[in-house]
């Protein structure tokens, strides 16, 4: 039985990630030996579960039927095992984790590091992804997104800073040659540079807030970087090709240096830090406990205050 869950716990592993190679990245085990397990599952139940090309893995019918079923089972059995988990010393084992490219950058740095030296046993990965996802069918055990980014029916806890802002700003040298925007809409004059969502939408229109007045402009300009990328928008924002339009903590240390000058920031946007979102079940896996527990009582002043979006 032992060899039996460990095929199918394989045939879940490479289906969700949609390939043997991309399977093992996350699951630690090699791409040959997920082969192999689904091969051996594939000849005990006498039918074939997976289509297999050079290019994609994608589950047969009858591999989706069992996928189906599948998923919710082994969720179970983990979730049965993990109870053992909470009578070690430290909790141990995988803990997987689904953030935007912001939370990677600006939120965990501060985190992880002291986390895994309190949990030395526990595996982090960190799956970064700006898209909305399913982080359950991505094969994850938490995500952080921002409020409005929240999937329904997730526990939500608070992470990182409660209050960030929305910083403008461009090369001292190109706002002494294309002068220095006094009002929102003076931005549809300049060269702005724009990001793009792995959705392909665009990530204006930018957003300005000032004493109840909002406004919204829809600039363009000779730069469109896909998110994820954004180091290169912000080395084009230095080098004077145009206004930027990003996190405030992420531009901090051009701001301070004076390689970036602000622009409007009277009308900087506030808005609400990220959460920690994960399914509410009634019995978490030990490494996620861990971590929910560790945010809680870091010293920022953050409260376990979950909620149900």
């Amino acid at each position: 039985m032992a060899a039996d869950l460990a095929d199918l716990t394989a045939f879940v592993t490479v289906a969700r990630a949609g390939g043997f190679r991309e399977g093992a990245r996350g699951s630690g085990a090699s791409a040959s030996s997920l082969s192999e397990a689904v091969r051996r599952l594939e000849t005990r139940l006498g039918v074939r579960l997976l289509n297999r090309t050079t290019r994609s893995v994608a589950p047969t019918e009858a591999g989706a039927r069992l996928l189906e079923r599948l998923g919710p089972a082994l969720g179970e059995v983990e979730a049965a095992l993990d109870v053992v988990n909470g009578f070690r010393d430290r909790p141990a084992g995988p803990l997987r984790l689904n953030v935007p490219l912001s939370a990677a950058r600006l939120v965990l740095p501060a985190i992880v590091p002291p986390f895994l030296a309190a949990y030395p046993e526990i595996r982090l990965e960190i799956v970064v992804e700006d898209g909305f996802v399913d982080v359950l069918e991505a094969g994850c055990d938490a995500g952080i997104r921002y409020d409005e980014r929240l999937e329904q029916d997730m526990i939500a806890v608070p992470i990182g800073p409660r209050r960030q802002r929305f910083a403008t700003a461009a090369a001292p040298s190109y706002l002494d040659r294309r002068g220095r925007p006094e009002h929102p809409r003076d931005l549809l004059d300049h060269a702005c540079l724009l990001g793009r969502f792995p959705s392909g939408s665009l990530t204006a229109p930018w957003e300005f807030e000032r004493a109840g007045e909002i406004v919204r402009v829809d600039p363009s300009g000779p730069l469109i970087v896909r998110v994820g990328a954004s180091d290169l928008t912000v080395a084009a924002a230095v080098a004077g090709t145009g206004i930027i339009h990003l996190f405030e903590d992420w531009l901090r240390p051009h701001l301070d240096s004076g390689a970036l000058e602000p622009v409007l920031e009277p009308w900087w946007q506030v808005f609400s830090g990220p959460f920690l979102y994960f399914p509410g079940r009634r019995h978490l896996p030990a490494p996620l406990r861990a971590f929910v527990d560790f945010i809680a009582a870091r010293p920022s002043g953050l409260t376990p205050a979950a909620r149900t979006p």
